[in-house]
């Protein structure tokens, strides 16, 4: 298997692949990707620093996607953008025949695989953190693995949940969930979850403190050592 470290620009990303022009397809779909949010941020630079939900004036498959998600969990789109890019990475692979594949953007993980793969919990200085892994099993549809953190890294949270993972095959939607349960949840309070749509998002993993909540369908959680070096630094505009 193929580990490879991939920067472009604010962009910092981990490809794992089984064929090197798989790795060389992923960095294309996300440069295109970011290409494109940028021209559009450029002339619509509301859409980089709204905070609520916005309907932009694009087409553009990962600007929709992005307002889509935002607008289903009530956040600004460049909420999911760490997402979106690495969707449409790991749309690339699979247009160049990959059955294994995984982008992990900042967090935000994105892949597609025919074999079953370990998705470690960082959540901080939570005990749980760097303890526990998800066994996902193989996945022929692409999934989203999407963490959010208001203890963790430099990203906007309004919450106080130390780590908010959220499983979609809408991987935008993972990533803007991720991001407002994490603004929302609170220790015995978990009324968000109510808005969830279980017909698009499968499962939620929230950690606050020594405190764990589910809700959904969720992987098997096993015990594992997960090394925190592994984890990418992700998209910043």
């Amino acid at each position: 298997m193929i580990r490879e470290r991939f920067f472009y620009r604010e962009t910092i990303a981990t490809i794992l692949a089984d064929e090197p022009e798989h790795v060389g397809a992923a960095k294309q779909g996300i440069i295109a990707a970011r290409q494109v949010l940028e021209r559009y941020i450029a002339r619509d630079p509301f859409f980089l620093v709204t905070l609520e939900p916005y309907k932009p004036d694009s087409d553009e498959l990962v600007i929709m996607r992005m307002a889509r998600a935002a607008a289903q969990a009530n956040v600004g789109p460049m909420a999911a953008v760490a997402g979106a890019i690495a969707w449409a990475g790991i749309d690339a692979m699979v247009e160049h025949g990959a059955v294994f594949g995984v982008i992990d953007n900042g967090g935000d993980i994105a892949l597609v695989s025919d074999r079953a793969v370990r998705v470690g919990v960082h959540a901080g200085a939570a005990p749980v953190s760097d303890r526990v892994a998800f066994v996902v099993p193989p996945q022929k549809k692409i999934l989203g693995i999407c963490t959010s953190s208001a203890t963790v890294g430099p990203s906007i949270s309004f919450g106080i949940a130390d780590a908010v993972t959220v499983f979609s095959h809408d991987v935008t939607l993972a990533d803007a969930w991720a991001t407002s349960v994490c603004n929302q949840i609170r220790i015995g309070d978990t009324t968000v979850f109510s808005n969830l749509d279980p017909g698009e998002v499968d499962g939620v993993f929230a950690v606050l403190g020594n405190h764990t909540e589910r809700w959904g369908t969720l992987p098997p959680l096993v015990s594992a050592t997960v090394d925190e070096h592994l984890i990418s630094a992700g998209d910043r505009l």
